[in-house]
């Protein structure tokens, strides 16, 4: 298989941005420093200890606001006043072990991993000076699979629709919100619900937009998370007017024509709709590695 051949290094670029925080930086300036730095995710170093701690990502930062939030009318101090071991100290049951991988290893070992932790960010580390080089993500290792298909055999379920394929993608019991669904009530389902996108509906139940883990940190760019009972739809104003709609698929769509369409509009996942835009599921990225890993094996 083609992931099997090609390691982790084949994916590291000759020039990419890395952030590393130490665990001591306050809070809010550290979601202040990815907004800054137009990056999702920060790795974190424990000089007391001398070594890597962990991740940073916008769902610390979700995690956080959910845990402090009490209403507008009460400043979440924590976020202003604690360090990140704070807040990692007490959300302890939430702090992962960091999971990592070596550069020589193949980007098959690296997408069993990402599936098998359920992370969306494996670090690559040089063994012997300890460097972080890189961070892969399923975005990155599709996009790099999907850039070589054209010179690798076609399976037959390339040309297989969505209907045919029943087990791709989540289906059925989708967790979606109203447009006047509050913010807070959002973010918490993400915790709740473990997802990191959530489709947002009108009246009809038509899909109208989608609330995505990734928009939560346009409040720490604005600074407005002193007040998250404002709605979903006031929340997304801030993108509203560059907006292109919602990327969706059908059932009738095949998993080549799936696979395209996330590759090259550069998204996380597609929304599963029906002729009325009912939302029937969603693809992720995650979804189709783990179907192609799945062929691989059987």
């Amino acid at each position: 298989m083609f992931l099997k051949l090609h390691s982790c290094y084949d994916l590291i670029p000759l020039s990419a941005k890395l952030i590393i925080f130490d665990v001591t930086l306050n809070v809010a300036k550290a979601f202040y420093a990815l907004v800054y730095n137009n990056v999702r995710v920060a790795i974190l170093w424990d000089s007391d200890k001398q070594q890597y701690a962990g991740m940073l990502t916008i769902t610390d930062f979700i995690r956080i606001l959910t845990h402090y939030y009490k209403s507008s009318d009460v400043p979440m101090t924590e976020l202003e006043e604690h360090q990140i071991k704070t807040w990692r100290e007490q959300l302890v049951e939430y702090t992962k072990p960091l999971v990592w991988i070596r550069p020589e290893r193949s980007l098959y070992d690296a997408v069993r991993i990402l599936l098998e932790k359920k992370v969306h960010r494996l670090p690559v580390f040089d063994a012997e000076s300890g460097n972080a080089l890189h961070i892969l993500t399923h975005k990155r290792i599709l996009k790099y699979l999907h850039l070589h298909m054209s010179q690798l055999p076609k399976p037959d379920f390339m040309n297989k629709t969505l209907e045919e394929l029943s087990s791709l993608g989540t289906r059925g019991d989708i967790t979606c919100v109203k447009e006047q669904t509050s913010l807070i009530k959002t973010m918490q389902l993400f915790i709740d619900k473990r997802v990191s996108a959530i489709p947002v509906v009108n009246e009809q139940n038509c899909l109208v937009d989608i609330y995505a883990k990734f928009d939560v940190i346009n409040l720490a760019a604005t600074r407005t998370y002193q007040n998250l009972d404002i709605t979903v739809y006031q929340a997304l104003n801030y993108r509203r007017q560059h907006f292109s709609g919602v990327a969706t698929c059908n059932l009738s769509h095949t998993f080549q024509q799936i696979m395209d369409q996330i590759v090259n509009a550069g998204v996380h996942r597609l929304v599963l709709v029906d002729h009325q835009q009912h939302v029937l599921g969603i693809v992720s990225l995650s979804d189709i590695l783990n179907f192609l890993i799945d062929s691989s094996c059987s």
